[in-house]
C-alpha cells in the first residue's frame, strides 16, 4: 500500500513492476543485468475517486494505453533499486498533482473605469 494523501493510498495488487536491460552508462554491467523498471499501474482497476482517474488520464498522456494502464520508465540510474524508487516517486508525484483540484475561475465583469480607458 502506498499512501498519496490521507484520503488516497495506492493498492500494490494494481502496480506491476518489469525489470529490462538499459542502455546507457554502466559498461559490461549493461549488457549483463536487467536494471532498468517499467512500472504499470492499472488505473481501471484502481481504488481512485473517478476525480483524480480523470486529471491523472489528462496528465499522464502518452503514457496512458488504451487499456487504462499507466507505464512509467525508469532507466536513469545503475541500480534496479534506485530506478524502482525513482519509479515508484514519479508515480506518487503524478498521482499527487491529479489529486489536486483546479480553481474554479470565476468570471468578472470590467470595471468602468476599464471600460472608459478602453
Amino acid at each position: 500500500m502506498i499512501r498519496i494523501t490521507d484520503a488516497i493510498a495506492l493498492d500494490d495488487a494494481d502496480l506491476e513492476e518489469r525489470f529490462v536491460r538499459a542502455s546507457g552508462p554502466g559498461g559490461q554491467n549493461v549488457n549483463k543485468v536487467a536494471t532498468a523498471v517499467e512500472l504499470r499501474f492499472n488505473l481501471r482497476a484502481s481504488s481512485l475517486p473517478s476525480h483524480v482517474k480523470e486529471r491523472l488520464v489528462v496528465l499522464a498522456g502518452k503514457r496512458m494505453t488504451a487499456d487504462g494502464v499507466l507505464i512509467i520508465d525508469s532507466r536513469e540510474h545503475r541500480t534496479q533499486a534506485q530506478n524502482r524508487d525513482a519509479a515508484h516517486a514519479r508515480l506518487v508525484a503524478l498521482v499527487k498533482r491529479a489529486a489536486i483540484r483546479p480553481k474554479l475561475r470565476r468570471p468578472t465583469r470590467p470595471k468602468a473605469a476599464a471600460r472608459e480607458k478602453r
